[in-house]
């Protein structure tokens, strides 16, 4: 039987945490992949206050979940063979770290990690609005090869809900590793108005 493949989903402190609930929910549906998580201090925090979820009830829905002190720990090597990472949200403190090679915890070391392996990192940047240094921090990680993906509002799929807007960007996330998702409307090149509005 082949191994699984593992995905590294970092969480930090910026707004957003059911994006990060969302993906590794799905993750965990996938036969094929599991997901390898650690969470910051900040994060685990905002976790609990935007999903309800206190910090044992999200690395539950891990593969693996790591200490985020544990720099020893398998995701802080290069040995250890991933499909890439997501910092999902990427607060502007950590998307900092990144870019500077600021590694003092293992999210940090981990995504160092990936950049240096050449391996996908997905940047879920969460802020707004965002200043001259974000933005430099950010046009850093682009220039290294990570994927910039803040989480838009999509309104051309007409989401009903904050669940439809969360699923919505999960599938983005997924789809930058080739994985097909439900949540990810795909726009076919023809547009649709919900029964009882008008287009504009």
């Amino acid at each position: 039987m082949d191994a699984k493949k593992r995905l590294v989903v970092g969480v930090s402190g910026a707004s957003g945490a059911a994006l990060a609930v969302g993906l590794l929910r799905a993750l965990g549906s996938l036969p094929d992949w599991e997901a390898h998580l650690v969470v910051s201090r900040s994060g685990a925090r905002t976790l609990l206050h935007e999903t309800g979820f206190p910090e044992a009830g999200v690395t539950a829905l891990a593969a693996t979940a790591y200490d985020r002190e544990d720099i020893g720990a398998a995701i802080a090597s290069g040995t250890f063979r991933t499909e890439g990472m997501v910092i999902v949200p990427c607060s502007m403190k950590t998307a900092a770290g990144v870019a500077c090679g600021y590694s003092d915890n293992l999210l940090l070391r981990a995504a160092d990690v990936t950049l240096k392996e050449r391996r996908k990192l997905v940047v879920v940047a969460r802020e707004t609005p965002l200043s001259r240094i974000h933005l430099r921090n950010l046009s850093i990680l682009a220039e290294v090869g990570a994927v910039i993906m803040p989480p838009m509002l999509t309104y051309y799929t007409h989401p009903c809900t904050v669940a439809d807007m969360t699923g919505h960007m999960v599938g983005k996330i997924l789809n930058e590793f080739g994985i097909e998702y439900s949540g990810l409307k795909r726009w076919n090149g023809q547009a649709t108005v919900p029964d009882g509005e008008e287009a504009a």
